[in-house]
Order: C-alpha cells, then sequence, then structure tokens
C-alpha cells in the first residue's frame, strides 16, 4: 500500500479495479441470465398443458427442459466467478484497511493509546474494520444481486403489461420505506452494540491482565460482578442490534409480495382475454414468477439498508485514525528526529513532557553523547529516568529537539517476554546465535543445565524463570538486536554485583559502535561512566562521576551508601565462610 493516508473507503477499493471489473462482468452476465428462470418456467408450463391437449410431444419439452438446465449452468458459472472475486475484493480492502489501522495505532503516541483504551482499540482493529468491510462487500454482492437483476425483472414485466406492473409495484417501495424509517434505529442500537463490546473486550483485558492482583487484594469478587454487568450489557445490545437488523426481513417480505394477489386477479383476467392484455399460460406463469422473485429481491434491499448503516457505524469510528485526524493535539504526536552532528550520537535540547493535566516530568533538559559512549542515568525515585528513555522509542509527545545518529533500541524495566522457547525470546524470528547473546550476559551456562536448554519454554511472560532470568533475557535479546543507540532501564536490578559487572565489561567489548543509555538506581559501575545525568525535579545535571561526588551531595551520599552496603554484604558472607 502506498504511505498515503487512506482518508475515505473510495481509497481501499481504488486499487481493486481489475478485480471489480472481473465482478461487473460476471454479475450482469450472471444477474441479466436470471431473467431465464421466469421464461422458461413459463415456456414449459405452456408446454406441458399442450402436451395435455396434445398439441406437442414429450421429447419437445425434454429438449426445453435440457436447454434450460445448460442455461441454468452458465449463469450459475457466472455466478461463482462473481463470488469468487468478491470475496477476493473484500478480503484484499479487509487487510489494507487493517494494516492502515495498525499503522496509525502504532504512529499514535503511549498517552493517546492509554486513554483511548485497549478493549476500544482491539474492536476498532478487528470487528469494526470486518462489519465495514462486510459492509461493503454485501453492498458490491447486493448491487449486482438486487440492483441489476431487479431492473431485468422490471423490464421483462413491462414487456409483458404495463399496467398490471405498475399496480404490483406500488408495495416494494413501502417496504423501502419501512427500512428507511427504522435506520435510525438501527443505527443507533448498533452503535451501543460496538460501545459496549469494546468497554467488554477492556473488561477482559483488565480482568485477565491483572488478575493477581485482585487475587492478592481480594477483589477477584469484585472485579468478577464488574465483568458480568459489562457481559450483561453486551448481551443485551447485541441481540437488540440483531432483532432491528434481521427481524424485520419477513415484515418486508410480505409487504412486498402484497402485489401477488393483484398478479393473480389481473393476470387471471388476461389469460381469460378479460383483461389489459391477452396471455397465454406461459406469459402468466413467467410474469407472476417474474415477480416473485423481484419482491424477494426488494425484501433482500432493505435488508441491505441495514447492513449498509451498520457499516456506516463502524466506519465513523474507525474513519479518524485512517485519515490521520486520530493522532491530534489532545494526545500530542510525537517530533520525529532528526540526525545529530559529525561524531555525536545524540543529542537533546531543551526538551519537555508532561503527560495531560499532569505536573511536569523534564524540563528543558540537553545534553549530547559522543559515539560509542556509556552513559548513567540516576536519580531520587520517580525523577523521571524511565520516561527520559522512552521519549527515544517516538511514542510519547515532547517540546524540543533531539537528534539521533541511526536508530535506538530500547529495554525497559519490565521484560515483556513472549510465550515461547529461550532462543526464540531473543532471536525474534530473525537468524543468528542466541548463545552468544546469553554469553553476554552470563546466563548460558544456566541454560545450558536446563532440560531442553535454549529451546526451554518459559511461558507467558516468563513465568517459569526466576525474576534474574527474565531481565537477563530481555537484556540479552536487546543486545542481539542492538541499533546504534542501546536505551536500557534497570538492567542489572536483579542481578548480584559480581554478575553486574560482567555483563557491564561485555556491553563495552559489544562488536560495532554502540551509544549506551544505562538508566539505573545502582551506582556502583557509574564511577566507569563517560558522562553521568543527575534527574531531581525534572531537571538534569549533566556531568562525571568525580565532578558529581564533589559538587552533589546527593549523588555522593547515594553512591557511598551503596558501596558502604555492598562492603558490608561481602565481609558478612567471607565471616560466614
Amino acid at each position: 500500500m502506498a504511505d498515503e493516508k487512506k482518508g475515505t473507503i473510495a481509497a481501499f477499493i481504488r486499487p481493486e479495479k481489475l478485480t471489480l471489473v472481473i465482478v461487473t462482468v460476471s454479475g450482469i452476465i450472471y444477474n441479466v441470465g436470471m431473467t431465464a428462470g421466469p421464461w422458461f418456467e413459463g415456456k414449459l408450463a405452456q408446454y406441458l398443458c399442450d402436451i395435455i391437449r396434445g398439441s406437442r410431444t414429450f421429447g419437445s419439452m425434454a429438449a426445453l427442459a435440457f436447454t434450460y438446465v445448460l442455461v441454468i449452468l452458465l449463469v450459475q458459472i457466472m455466478r461463482y466467478v462473481k463470488r469468487l472475486y468478491v470475496r477476493k475484493f473484500a478480503n484484499q480492502v479487509n487487510r489494507d484497511m487493517k494494516e492502515e489501522l495498525y499503522r496509525s495505532m502504532l504512529a499514535k503516541s503511549q498517552i493517546q493509546l492509554e486513554k483511548e483504551g485497549i478493549g476500544s482499540l482491539m474492536t476498532k482493529a478487528a470487528a469494526d474494520v470486518d462489519a465495514c468491510v462486510e459492509g461493503i462487500r454485501k453492498f458490491t454482492t447486493e448491487i449486482f444481486d438486487t440492483g441489476v437483476v431487479m431492473l431485468a425483472y422490471l423490464a421483462m414485466l413491462l414487456g409483458y403489461d404495463w399496467r398490471l406492473t405498475l399496480l404490483a409495484m406500488l408495495f416494494p417501495p413501502v417496504a423501502y420505506g419501512i427500512a428507511n424509517r427504522l435506520k435510525g434505529i438501527v443505527t443507533r442500537s448498533a452503535r451501543a452494540y460496538k460501545e459496549s463490546e469494546g468497554l467488554l473486550n477492556s473488561a477482559t483485558y483488565d480482568r485477565v491482565g491483572n488478575a493477581v492482583t485482585y487475587r492478592i487484594y481480594g477483589r477477584e469478587t469484585g472485579r468478577d460482578e464488574v465483568y458480568e454487568e459489562c457481559l450483561q450489557d453486551y448481551e443485551k445490545k447485541a441481540v437488540r442490534a440483531n432483532i432491528w437488523e434481521n427481524s424485520m426481513q419477513p415484515v418486508y417480505q410480505v409487504i412486498s409480495m402484497i402485489g401477488a394477489v393483484c398478479i393473480l386477479w389481473f393476470g387471471g383476467k388476461n389469460v381469460l382475454g378479460e383483461g389489459w392484455t391477452s396471455w397465454d399460460i406461459a406469459a402468466f406463469v413467467t410474469f407472476l414468477s417474474c415477480f416473485t422473485k423481484l419482491a424477494s429481491k426488494s425484501s433482500k434491499a432493505a435488508k441491505l439498508f441495514n447492513s449498509v448503516q451498520k457499516a456506516a457505524v463502524s466506519w465513523k469510528r474507525i474513519e479518524p485514525l485512517l485519515s490521520g485526524r486520530g493522532n491530534g493535539a489532545d494526545g500530542g504526536k510525537c517530533p520525529s528526529m532528526k540526525m545529530p552532528a559529525s561524531g555525536t550520537s545524540v543529542r537533546m535540547e531543551n526538551v519537555s513532557f508532561s503527560y495531560p493535566n499532569g505536573a511536569e516530568i523534564l524540563s528543558n533538559v540537553s545534553f549530547s553523547a559522543g559515539e560509542g559512549e556509556i552513559i548513567g542515568v540516576t536519580g531520587p525515585v520517580a525523577c523521571g529516568k524511565s520516561t527520559l528513555g522512552k521519549l527515544f522509542l517516538e511514542n510519547l509527545p515532547y517540546e524540543g529537539k533531539i537528534s539521533l545518529r541511526g536508530s535506538a533500541v530500547y529495554m525497559g524495566h519490565e521484560p515483556e517476554l513472549i510465550c515461547g522457547t529461550i532462543e526464540e525470546n531473543i532471536l525474534l524470528g530473525l537468524e543468528g546465535d542466541a548463545w552468544e547473546a546469553l554469553s553476554w550476559v552470563k546466563m548460558d551456562e544456566e541454560v545450558r543445565q536446563m532440560p531442553e536448554g535454549i529451546h526451554s519454554r518459559i511461558g507467558n511472560g516468563g513465568v517459569t524463570l526466576s525474576g534474574g532470568q527474565q531481565a537477563r533475557i530481555a537484556l540479552a535479546r536487546t543486545l542481539f538486536h542492538r541499533k546504534e543507540f542501546l536505551v536500557l532501564d534497570d538492567p542489572f536490578s536483579a542481578v548480584d554485583m559480581q554478575t553486574e559487572r560482567e555483563i557491564f565489561e561485555n556491553i563495552k567489548r559489544l562488536p560495532g559502535v554502540c551509544t549506551v543509555l544505562i538508566l539505573s538506581h545502582r551506582l556502583a559501575l557509574f564511577s566507569e561512566m563517560d558522562q553521568v545525568l543527575w534527574m531531581s525535579d525534572g531537571r538534569v545535571t549533566v556531568s562525571s562521576h568525580e565532578r558529581l561526588m564533589d559538587e552533589n551531595p546527593e549523588y555522593a551520599y547515594l553512591y557511598k551508601a551503596q558501596n558502604h552496603a555492598a562492603s558490608h554484604r561481602k565481609g558478612g558472607s567471607r565471616s560466614e565462610e
């Protein structure tokens, strides 16, 4: 697909021109050919009467029936071709629409994603696109199977008796009128159903994702009650939406078929030679059969209106995302990063950030780092270290300018492991040596001792592993997929100090030139950093370890306290031995 935003449905349909040409040709042949059915039915009825009277033989009727079969076979082949390509057309539009929607969702800032809710977004990504495309598919199908064939039937009826046709055709428009009057109810019920579906998806995600938390605090029953309320609301609104969409179909058909009473009466007079036109049995049967099929199609056209209205509701929900209007100022669109000056790997200039309606987290932050440098970032709890690191992911809106040479890879303080093997979690589908990555984080020997080694399955989120193992696998994955700039958020929080130092030495010896930003509350290795960023009250002091020890009492206190505690632990271990 092109990179341009798809702001209209036509933008998704336009690339499928060839498919639609095939649909059009086969659809016209099929639906015009449908008029052969009533004509042959009338002729067969006439031939039967003639056989009974002795004016025709059974062989002539058999020949007519054989011709009828051949014609219907051709018509059905065209029907197969039309439906096949309509389905291909719908599948391609569905794929393109979801691709554009997912691309738009990924372009949204983290704030927007959190604000809208995962349940609502997943509903838009799946259910709303499916409903919208299903409406497009039905419209494409019925414009031929209803529109073209109805025109063909109408032309045929007018050719037999235009007065009786006008009389009989007074009733199908009544069905259309009822459907049109009910479209408001159908639209409202469909909208309420979609909103309830989004709430149910959010409640499901919350109940599953936070199951342990609710169990620990004894709130499972309360959350189950909330979930049950969402489920019951969804069920009620789903039933109501389906009733309004489907229950009126028989009513439309009965109203449309009232004209058959007029045909039986006035058509009978035509056969007797007392009506507006002189008919034989073949004409009467053909006219009645043709009208019956037209009335049936007209009732389906009314249902089609409801389907299109339902699709329109879904389109209104996803259209802002597909047109790019979903990335407005309220959520903030992330500025794009530019290339810094030669020799510089990363540069921040007067960068500020705050969450909507919240306090400022970062205020006029500026710093730069050369290629291959390792920068330590620390500060009091909740000083904004993680937020600073996430800015390089370009999913948070900020003020100021960030310049980055190459691209960034980010490791958050949550491992975010997939349900697969250790190797799959590191490689993520790429080819490479996962053992080397494990050796960088000092975990290769532990993995070798596992029954299935690197092919051991770790469960959802890595539940079969310890916290330290989870963190090191996440770090191994980050180092394996390293780019020019690495952002590591608390990479050593779950390992001992000796392992921390060994991993740090391996990071310094990584192949290629990588600039590394380490966000950490553990300061043991900060004396070996090329730069140290001290964060406090949204502001950043850029310095070296030595200068901060002399000029920043808070930093010096934390560093000394941690070193003292580490020395005490080592001394205690030796005395126990």
